[in-house]
């Protein structure tokens, strides 16, 4: 994907796939809670005609590649490319027609199940999850948009909503924050999504099959975005140990080290155990990011 052609892609049909929905229209503007910081009124707007943003809150605005840009925290083009064109195939509204000050509701007619679906259970099997683990931590999600029925995989927060994954569709049934898992130990795990989450429990049998429950020996947070981490860096510095299985790129390293600059010990990158994967998924499906020399051997956790 070029600069041209992602310009091409709709703003609005982008921010939907990372879970950021309007909250009413104006003439030809969409306005949103900026996913830049937490407010009570709408202050980031997307011109329909234009296809572009602008945050009043910092002044800053541009395309989707340069909201791609600020919200990952980088300044490569092409690493904004690459993020973009990894959400390129997602559900597409057809049109707004909403009145003035009208707020949107993105999902109607929500159902939450147990979770069996079996494109949702083959899904996962593409991913080399273990199943069992999805459908103890996870729920299946029906609901409708613009009058289309829709199912997702949902891994609920602390404030109960739901991040939503299928194998077309990434988005977010709001409130959008953190998960937090207890199991009484002072050590945590973060991760930066639930399929990474569901992955490292996925690791850890296939490396004790004697110890089926080992994974209930740590506390877990599972961030469902970066944006997420000053919501909850409080609880992070709280454990005596942090393990941090994040991705390897460059907003997750920076990640880490807000993470480390805050709690200032104890703080483990685990990255480095699959440092030539994107993530912990892609390690446990063995799709390489890039060809490397050396092949590290084993995976230590």
């Amino acid at each position: 994907m070029n600069i041209s052609e992602a310009k091409k892609i709709s703003l609005t049909d982008y921010l939907q796939t990372i879970g950021i929905m309007p909250c009413k229209r104006q003439g030809n503007n969409l306005w949103y809670y900026s996913p830049f910081r937490n407010e009570n009124e709408p202050s980031f707007k997307v011109n329909l005609a234009r296809n572009e943003w602008y945050d009043f809150g910092s002044g800053k605005g541009g395309s989707i590649i340069d909201f791609v840009m600020e919200y990952h925290g980088t300044d490569s083009v092409q690493q904004s490319l690459q993020v973009i064109s990894g959400k390129s195939a997602v559900i597409k509204s057809d049109s707004f027609s909403l009145r003035p000050l009208e707020s949107l509701s993105c999902f109607e007619n929500i159902r939450i199940n147990p979770l069996s679906n079996p494109a949702l259970i083959q899904y996962l099997k593409e991913r080399n999850i273990h199943v069992p683990f999805a459908q103890q931590a996870c729920k299946e999600i029906h609901f409708t948009y613009n009058g289309k029925p829709y199912f997702a995989i949902g891994f609920e927060n602390e404030l109960g909503g739901y991040e939503l994954r299928n194998k077309y569709f990434q988005g977010c049934l709001s409130p959008k924050e953190f998960t937090h898992i207890k199991n009484g130990n002072d050590a945590c795990c973060i991760f930066e999504g639930f399929m990474d989450y569901l992955s490292y429990l996925t690791l850890k049998t296939k490396h004790h099959p004697e110890q089926p429950n080992i994974e209930k020996k740590r506390d877990y947070i599972v961030l469902n975005s970066l944006t997420n981490l000053s919501k909850a860096i409080d609880i992070i510095s709280g454990y005596n140990e942090k393990y941090c299985f994040l991705d390897n790129d460059e907003s997750g390293k920076k990640a880490l080290l807000t993470i480390s600059n805050r709690c200032g010990f104890k703080v483990s990158d685990q990255s480095v155990f699959y440092c030539d994967y994107k993530d912990l998924n892609d390690y446990l499906c063995n799709k390489k990011l890039l060809p490397v020399k050396q092949i590290r051997k084993g995976f230590r956790l």
